[in-house]
């Protein structure tokens, strides 16, 4: 990995364009926050994974790269002081104007495993053919014959019409953090039983939790990774987000989403169509995840 030199004129563009960029779907998360509002859709992101808003709206150039006249970035986590071994951009001749702060090499070092472990999960799931059959049923399956529904929103068919949605299909949800929410009662339905600690034997790159996960392995990895890759693979799991919900056994037609009826031959060839378009989608950010990784591994 070359290194690389920003100096403050260069790198402060970059992140404020960072932060306005998230700000459309932090701010609002935050006002609902203050409220004390819940939105069943888009709070999932921010709720469902560890990174806080204050995480994701801060820049990171990633590893291998100076920034100079950055005293904001000394206190975070992973950073050193570095002199660079390269001309300051402008001129100035000592060490202490030189200094400058980077993701430092023992960080590195430190989430090596994370990073192998991320790299093995992607490359195993980029090297699947997507399946394309489970139409959304792990939503229908975390309230089949529940007591209580995850959400405070009204079943679109009734708690008995959604239990026989449930009972009159083939169950193949090869994600394990969704198979992990199924009731006790739907469990046994699940044609796959993925399991903590076997991921890489199962996902699949159809699978829209798979899509969404791609942020989730994206932030894991900062600040080693830049964060315009984190934006990129937050953007594509928030509009996945919408599909898995649309296609959900909630009605959410109060907030404006159309229904995705998998239940009828209609609505599976809308979801089949959008999942495709969203493996697709996700391709290339796995891939710049996997190469990412290898960098990271071969800098090390």
């Amino acid at each position: 990995m070359q290194p690389t030199v920003l100096a403050r004129d260069a790198w402060t563009p970059r992140a404020v364009a960072h932060a306005e960029r998230v700000d459309a779907w932090i701010q609002p998360h935050l006002e609902r926050r203050r409220r004390g509002a819940a939105h069943p859709v888009h709070d999932f992101l921010f709720t469902y994974y560890s990174h806080r808003p204050s995480a994701l709206r801060r820049w990171h150039p990633g590893y291998g790269v100076t920034l100079l006249d950055a005293p904001e970035y000394s206190d975070l986590k992973g950073y050193c002081r570095i002199v660079p071994h390269v001309p300051h951009p402008s001129g100035a001749e000592t060490d202490a104007e030189r200094e400058g702060l980077s993701v430092s090499d023992d960080h590195l070092a430190a989430q090596r495993p994370l990073i192998e472990s991320i790299r093995r999960l992607l490359v195993a799931t980029a090297e699947r053919p997507a399946a394309l059959g489970c139409f959304g049923l792990h939503e229908w399956a975390m309230v089949y014959r529940a007591a209580e529904v995850r959400h405070a929103w009204p079943l679109r068919l009734g708690a008995s019409g959604t239990d026989t949605v449930v009972e009159s299909h083939r169950i193949a949800c090869s994600h394990f953090d969704a198979f992990r929410f199924f009731t006790d009662a739907a469990r046994p339905l699940n044609v796959l039983q993925p399991a903590r600690d076997d991921r890489a034997a199962f996902e699949q790159p159809g699978c829209l939790h798979a899509g969404m996960d791609l942020y989730k392995h994206a932030f894991r990895l900062g600040p080693l990774v830049p964060s315009e890759l984190v934006a990129d693979c937050f953007a594509l799991a928030w509009d996945i987000r919408e599909l898995d919900m649309r296609a959900s056994p909630y009605d959410l037609a109060g907030l404006g989403y159309e229904p995705v009826p998998i239940e009828t031959p209609e609505g599976k060839a809308t979801y089949v169509a959008q999942q495709r378009a969203f493996a697709e989608r996700a391709a290339p950010l796995r891939q710049r995840l996997i190469e990412t990784c290898a960098r990271l591994l071969a800098a090390t």
